[in-house]
């Protein structure tokens, strides 16, 4: 038995690419028809209860640091004692927004805010132009 050293195998390689093909059609035909679904448990929602809007406490200190509540005019002087009484009847959930003049001292806006937190109320929020 002779060898012939200098012939070159060749490979054939169509039925591997047959094979793969049909397989590109089967996996492109099914493919559309695979849905993938996740239980996932939603919250309740409240369809049945109308969106309120919930009312506000708007306070304003002027430059003259005099304070309105509404139409109301407290000065700075006995403010605390005077929101402390205003306050007891409020819901202590209401928000409350401060709008300070700039050229009020950082310490004379805390000592409002703090008045404010004192009156059991926790949300509070200084008003910016900006």
């Amino acid at each position: 038995m002779l060898f012939d050293w200098e012939e070159k195998p060749e490979l054939n390689i169509t039925p591997l690419v047959d094979v793969m093909l049909v397989l590109l059609a089967i996996l492109m035909v099914a493919t559309p028809a695979i849905v993938y679904q996740e239980d996932i448990n939603l919250p309740q929602g409240s369809k049945t209860k109308a969106y309120e809007k919930q009312a506000s406490i708007k306070i304003k200190i002027d430059a003259k640091k005099e304070i309105f509540l509404g139409k109301q005019r407290f000065n700075f002087a006995n403010f605390a004692d005077s929101f402390i009484l205003y306050a007891q009847s409020m819901d202590k959930k209401t928000p409350v927004y401060i709008s300070a003049d700039k050229t009020l001292s950082y310490g004379d806006v805390m000592y409002i805010l703090k008045t404010i937190k004192e009156a059991g109320f926790s949300k509070v929020s200084l008003i910016t132009n900006g």
